[in-house]
């Protein structure tokens, strides 16, 4: 069983735990704060130290998978997932949690060496129909995980959502013992070379192009509930509803990247997702900036955001993994690290923007901003992959 090749729905399941374990707490966030008695700043620490706690993960669990293999440290980081869930569930006070919480960060790992298992087993268009395939099955976490940890938080406390995540931690380890075969088989005394990806050119567009689209998502998930909100009028419930249309796009772009990649290779792709959400964000710009006032065209716009992302995020994942095969985990865990730590920021630049003035016409542009920087990448990839690479091929 070591040796067998995992099945798709193992990497699945393993990037599902990324996205469970980040949102899935946070309708219970209320209930924690009088619990442990402390302010909403200090209870946003256990979003805040998990993503920094990621950004440096990546960095450290893609190296070691390259050096160690990808089922060892797979498993050790979900027997660390299950210890750090169970301290949380048993947590007294603030402290105690917050170290938990930031020891849970290992589920990030998921995500980044099931892309890097992608990479040892296919190459080329075949890799990026599989990312693409994984990346449209795991747009349903989002929606559904905070649903799941509300129903758990009214029914059964606010522990219950970490029991469920004990549970989850367990029952992917024990799967991962009978199907997670190794899949890494390069030199055992392969040295951590970062420098090797550090000095490629290529890998640096795609990591731009896959770091710029994630964080034109940031932008919209950060700036579009103010403005709804505060243009619009719309209720929480129905920004809710407007949000998950992006995934829903997101979901509908991954799905068509699956199918078409093969016949139109990854590279095609990539510049249809990029240049897509330029038309869009584009028109719902043009429409406000002549006087319109309905709301459908800003999640209109937004949801080519979505689409554009599906069609180009997996595949630019596999270019980038692509340029050092031998290197395919150190590379998943720097371009998940820059996307992360490039998404922290613009949000943070969104909020900064929007606080000034919070109108569709800012937030468009904010995104159209960084759309056309994601586009100018994806097109310096298309180049230099040609003169370098053959990934287009």
């Amino acid at each position: 069983m070591t040796k067998t090749p995992p099945h798709l729905v193992t990497l699945v399941l393993l990037t599902a735990l990324t996205v469970l374990t980040l949102n899935m707490f946070l309708p219970a966030l209320p209930a924690m704060r009088e619990v442990f008695g402390v302010s909403e700043a200090v209870m946003g620490r256990a979003i805040s130290l998990y993503m920094l706690a990621a950004a440096v993960l990546q960095l450290v669990l893609g190296p070691l998978s390259d050096r160690f293999g990808r089922r060892p440290v797979i498993l050790g980081l979900l027997g660390v997932y299950v210890v750090s869930s169970v301290m949380c569930l048993l947590a007294d006070n603030i402290t105690m949690f917050l170290i938990a919480r930031t020891g849970q960060a290992v589920a990030v790992g998921g995500g980044i060496l099931g892309s890097a298992v992608v990479r040892d087993l296919y190459n080329g268009r075949t890799a990026a129909a599989k990312l693409s395939l994984i990346a449209s099955a795991m747009a349903v976490a989002p929606m559904l995980a905070p649903m799941l940890g509300g129903l758990l938080e009214a029914a059964f406390g606010w522990r219950s959502v970490f029991v469920t995540y004990a549970l989850l931690g367990a029952g992917l380890l024990l799967w991962c013992l009978r199907d997670l075969g190794e899949t890494h088989h390069g030199e055992g005394g392969q040295r951590i070379a970062f420098g090797a990806l550090f000095q490629s050119r290529l890998f640096w567009t795609y990591v731009s192009v896959q770091a710029f689209g994630v964080g034109t998502f940031y932008i919209f998930l950060t700036g579009a509930p103010f403005v709804a909100a505060d243009v619009f009028g719309l209720s929480p419930a129905q920004i809710g509803i407007a949000l998950g249309s992006t995934t829903a796009g997101f979901m509908l772009g991954a799905g068509l990247s699956a199918r078409l990649v093969q016949r139109l290779g990854p590279l095609r792709l990539i510049l249809v997702g990029r240049v897509f959400p330029l038309v869009g964000l584009g028109a719902a710009l043009i429409y406000y900036a002549s006087g319109g006032g309905q709301v459908l065209p800003l999640f209109l716009g937004t949801v080519t955001v979505g689409i554009g992302n599906g069609l180009s995020l997996a595949n630019a994942n596999a270019g980038a993994l692509s340029v050092r095969p031998d290197l395919a985990g150190s590379a998943s865990g720097v371009n998940g690290a820059v996307s992360l730590s490039l998404g922290a920021a613009l949000s943070w630049a969104t909020t900064a923007v929007l606080s000034r003035s919070a109108t569709p016409e800012a937030l468009l542009l904010l995104m159209l901003a960084v759309v056309g920087v994601a586009l100018c990448a994806a097109l310096v990839a298309a180049l230099w992959d040609r003169e370098e690479q053959g990934f287009s091929t």
